[in-house]
């Protein structure tokens, strides 16, 4: 499928949760006013910032779905790497707003009990956003978009840190008071921690890392056609949800040319069939008895 529509069809991840978020952080913010709850604001108050963090990454996808042009020879497809970052920083900076509120509440001794209806409020909240994660995730898995994997991993956070609103209200109702901020505070650990991983994760491919797993594997079926010889070298880096790949590999020096740009062709196509790779550059060098793999 063309690269283009998948990214199509992640916008409908990123809208999903736009629409989502919008609709829980309005009924959690009202019910945490009224039922006077920290863990179910603080879980709110979080929805209300994924908001923006969703934006991001859909605007994140619609630029890259922008066909190459003369500064951007490769297309766009990294866009949806900064739209990662975005949707990291501000997931880390709501994160830390909460931890810093929450400890206020404990530095002050400002516990109240909240109402029981903040408690089913998280759980079924918490129930739509684990759909809500489902969906995206494989929805990312297919696509294999990087931005709506990070979207994905934040729903299902959002969904944790709801039963965490759950329970720490539920423990409140016992005079346990202290639970329903000491929730918040998990909230706030949880946000902070899928900020960093998302982070790393997007910053490990805008510095076009790759992993050294799928090397081993690209090599061993490189290795599996008999005319190569040797194999001098294999790169690879991601652009968006694509990789690419430069590899040199050894052949028979008495080959022609069109002999040598068949071999070029069945590795091209074995390793978009069994690697997912649509793009790989491939430089063919003699194969002497000194040469070294």
């Amino acid at each position: 499928m063309d690269p283009y529509h998948y990214i199509k069809e992640g916008e409908k991840g990123a809208w999903l949760s736009i629409i989502t978020y919008l609709l829980l952080a309005t009924f959690k913010l009202t019910m945490a006013y009224v039922g006077n709850s920290s863990a179910l604001r603080a879980d709110g108050l979080n929805n209300a910032t994924d908001v923006i963090a969703s934006i991001a990454v859909l605007i994140g996808l619609k630029i890259s779905r922008k066909p190459p042009d003369d500064d951007h020879h490769y297309g766009h497809f990294r866009a949806e790497m900064i739209a990662s970052l975005i949707a990291a920083f501000i997931m880390m900076t709501i994160g830390i707003q909460v931890l810093i509120n929450t400890v206020q509440i404990f530095i002050n001794n400002d516990f109240q009990q909240p109402d029981m209806l903040t408690a089913w409020t998280a759980l079924v909240c918490a129930i739509i956003m684990f759909a809500v994660y489902f969906y995206n995730l494989q929805l990312g898995n297919r696509i294999n978009s990087s931005a709506i994997k990070a979207v994905a991993q934040d729903n299902k956070s959002d969904a944790l840190v709801s039963i965490g609103a759950f329970v720490g209200i539920m423990g409140a109702q016992f005079q346990l008071y202290w639970l329903d901020p000491l929730a918040g505070l998990i909230v706030g650990i949880i946000i902070c921690i899928t900020a960093w991983h998302i982070f790393r994760d997007a910053t490990h491919t805008l510095t076009d890392g790759f992993q050294p797993k799928k090397i081993k594997k690209i090599r061993k079926s490189i290795e599996q056609n008999p005319n190569v010889l040797g194999i001098k070298d294999v790169k690879g880096r991601l652009h968006g949800n694509q990789a690419l790949v430069d590899i040199t590999i050894l052949v028979d020096p008495h080959l022609t040319v069109k002999e040598s740009h068949k071999i070029a062709d069945h590795i091209e196509k074995k390793l978009s069939e069994d690697h997912g790779i649509p793009h790989a550059q491939i430089h063919i060098e003699p194969f002497e008895e000194d040469s070294k793999d």
